[in-house]
């Protein structure tokens, strides 16, 4: 019960571990998955939202891929993407989050607080 009196612990439940992640009673690892877990979050809500907002306010003009002729209207929303996207374009994403991963201080401290 080492962990009762964090953020987000209530009753009856408690604190919600049903893996049993937490019975180790380590308050860094604990401290590093409550970040993590808020980083997936807001990565999920990006993700949300870049699924609607195409829907909602269109898609860009022009090329996604000019030498291919890949237009951004021609790419679909959602997993129906991945096979319209070149290569090369799944590359940069996974360029861009790899990035994004070891720019940041990941170093576990207060979660969300970032600065």
């Amino acid at each position: 019960r080492s962990f009762e009196s964090e953020i987000g612990v209530r009753a009856p439940t408690g604190l919600w571990d049903p893996a049993g992640f937490c019975k180790d009673h380590d308050a860094a690892r604990f401290a590093r998955r409550r970040q993590t877990e808020i980083k997936h979050g807001r990565v999920a809500m990006l993700a949300a939202m870049g699924y609607m907002t195409p829907e909602i306010t269109g898609k860009w003009p022009g090329y996604l891929s000019p030498s291919m002729g890949i237009k951004f209207e021609d790419v679909p929303n959602g997993l129906a993407a991945i096979s319209k996207v070149p290569a090369a374009g799944w590359g940069q994403i996974i360029a861009w989050m790899a990035y994004c991963e070891i720019s940041v201080n990941q170093k576990p401290g207060t979660p969300g607080a970032k600065g």
